[in-house]
């Protein structure tokens, strides 16, 4: 019998994600269990099914990821030949590009999706390492005009115009 000994720290990683997944799936399937039937629904899958279906999945895989790491088990390490394994973590670029996903979070109902899209694509950019800055803000703002066109008139879902309603 071979028996593992499992360090402080190691795969905690791994773990960590197998708890996002069981929060995630629980969180999917108490969101099913509060959707309501409507009167007209006909046959057997109604509209519970898929997001319970997903729950169940993601708690399931939560469990045996986390049964996996704690037996031992470790991902295969990224093989890219565009990534460089012996550097650690860019926090600060991690945290830039957390604050963009906020601030365009924050913006997107007041400003508009033109205007918070653009705080997105720029502050990415900024974050990932680009330093030009007039180019890169000429870029954001036509990306996030761009694409709210696409959903406006291409897709004719509609994103929130903010304070450039009249103007878009």
């Amino acid at each position: 019998m071979i028996t593992r000994t499992i360090r402080w720290g190691q795969g905690r990683s791994e773990i960590g994600v197998a708890l996002f997944l069981l929060v995630l799936g629980i969180l999917m399937l108490i969101d099913a269990a509060r959707i309501r039937s409507g009167l007209g629904v006909q046959g057997p899958v109604g509209p519970k099914a898929i997001p319970t279906v997903i729950g169940i999945l993601l708690v399931t895989n939560a469990v045996l990821l986390a049964w996996d790491v704690m037996r031992g088990g470790r991902g295969e390490p990224d093989v890219g030949e565009d990534v460089d394994l012996s550097q650690g973590t860019d926090r600060r670029a991690m945290l830039l590009l957390a604050a963009s996903f906020m601030a365009n979070i924050a913006l997107i109902e007041r400003a508009g999706w033109p205007i918070s899209g653009a705080v997105l694509f720029y502050g990415c950019a900024y974050a990932l390492g680009s330093r030009h800055y007039i180019r890169d803000a000429i870029i954001a703002v036509a990306l996030s005009v761009g694409t709210w066109y696409l959903f406006a008139v291409g897709l004719g879902i509609g994103l929130p115009v903010g304070i450039l309603k009249g103007i878009l």
